[in-house]
């Protein structure tokens, strides 16, 4: 397996982290089971799968050859120990709370940045497995499909992988660019009148602004997880009821959820409009693609101030009807889009601000996670439910990953534990929010 260079979003995700704000994805998976000695069987199935999983070999290193100074490859490690990334622990009755201290710590630079944990349950009749990955190692679509690779096999129709096209060599490179200028140009263009409109809709999006301020603090470091599950076709008789996707449903039921949250917190929700992120993927399915995060985004504002939960649904629907037909490489969303156009060497110098930068961009992360409609194992045992957990930008508190799986939707929550200590109170206000909306539409 040869070297890879990291894709510009990639090596922004690399150098933006800190100690207090590692970008690692995760995934808190529970697993139905009537053995005591399931958890320990299922970390050594998850051992013994990584060393034949090419993609979990590949550590990242720094580069400092011309034309690609200041960059990174992933580059396979020759005394790969998957004992070094599959951990065992003791048997807990609270996985979320294991899994909030797990995710505060960063993975290892200089070794494959991935981590599973297996956490056995004290009951005896379950046990639970927290992945880690780096962002730089993989976006979501690729954090699943490593993460699939160490459950047990399924049976899937195989897709002929279009082969890789050759790199041309830098000499190659060279003597093509004076060919290249009338591109380049036209394409320099293209991107100045794209950036300048992101950062006009980035400026616009900060009118007015009033975020709740337990949605933005000064970091701490620390993590607390929670989840909660929905049933899909609550779901589905809300959207066919009132109207929109199920996504607009999903998201509406988290704007509702925060003000519940707010409420009770004694916040206070009057003007309350944080701006959420909506990552939208850039990957075109069944296609060649790099391995690297394609990225854009949407940028709305949650009506957490709104007491009607229909007309909140209805704000979120005509919100994403707007980012729809604007499309995702323009607007506030978009910012990730200019990776791709900045010099390998400006993200390593401009990593840590960039990170800084997102607070002025949006307040909370609201993503969407694809799985399988399959049943997926380990060792044989059920998995039962599967949070999906987003990483935290610096001076944000919360951040919200949506999945479903099997017939029912998961919320993984993440959030500062300092700043948001009531984590639980938000996830079952957003079972709540489920039922109102289910009254709302008298279904």
């Amino acid at each position: 397996m040869t070297s890879d260079p990291l894709a510009p979003l990639d090596l922004a995700f690399w150098n933006m982290e800190s100690a207090r704000h590692p970008m690692h994805l995760g995934a808190l998976g529970v697993f139905a089971t009537q053995s005591p000695t399931a958890g320990a069987h299922a970390a050594d199935l998850l051992a013994s799968r990584a060393a034949a999983v090419p993609g979990l070999r590949m550590r990242i290193r720094d580069v400092w050859r011309p034309l690609a100074f200041g960059g990174a490859t992933r580059e396979p490690v020759p005394d790969f120990d998957p004992l070094d990334h599959v951990r065992l622990h003791a048997p807990t009755d609270d996985f979320h709370g294991m899994a909030g201290r797990l995710m505060q710590r960063p993975l290892r630079r200089g070794r494959p940045p991935w981590e599973a944990h297996v956490l056995p349950g004290a009951d005896g009749v379950s046990f639970a497995v927290l992945f880690k990955f780096h962002h730089a190692l993989a976006d979501g679509l690729r954090a699943l499909k490593l993460a699939a690779s160490l459950l047990d096999p399924v049976d899937l129709p195989d897709r002929a992988p279009r082969p890789a096209e050759p790199r041309p060599g830098l000499l190659s490179e060279v003597r093509a660019l004076p060919g290249r200028v009338p591109d380049l140009v036209k394409g320099a263009v293209s991107d100045l009148g794209r950036a300048l409109d992101i950062g006009a809709a980035l400026a616009h999006s900060t009118l007015g602004m009033r975020p709740a301020p337990a949605l933005t603090s000064a970091p701490s470091g620390t993590r607390r997880t929670a989840g909660a599950v929905l049933d899909i076709d609550d779901v589905h008789r809300v959207r066919k009821s009132a109207g929109g996707t199920v996504n607009d449903v999903l998201i509406a039921v988290v704007a509702g959820a925060l003000r519940r949250w707010l409420d009770e917190r004694g916040d206070g929700t009057d003007g309350v409009a944080p701006r959420a992120l909506i990552p939208v993927s850039r990957r075109r399915p069944r296609t060649a693609q790099p391995q690297g995060n394609r990225l854009s985004g949407y940028l709305m504002r949650l009506p957490v101030a709104d007491p009607d939960p229909l007309a909140r649904l209805e704000t979120v629907r005509a919100a994403m009807v707007r980012n729809k037909d604007a499309g995702a490489d323009r607007g506030a969303g978009a910012v990730a889009l200019l990776a791709d156009h900045v010099p390998a060497l400006g993200h390593r110098l401009g990593g840590p601000l960039v990170g800084q930068a997102a607070r002025l961009w949006f307040d909370i992360l609201v993503t969407s996670v694809p799985l399988p409609g399959i049943g997926l194992k380990l060792g044989g045992h059920e998995l039962a439910e599967v949070f999906p957990l987003a990483p935290l930008a610096p001076g944000q508190s919360l951040a919200v990953a949506i999945s479903t799986y099997r017939g029912r939707v998961h919320y993984g929550l993440v959030a500062d534990a300092r700043a948001v200590p009531d984590l639980e109170v938000l996830a079952r206000a957003l079972t709540a929010e489920m039922e109102t909306l289910l009254t709302a539409c008298e279904v």
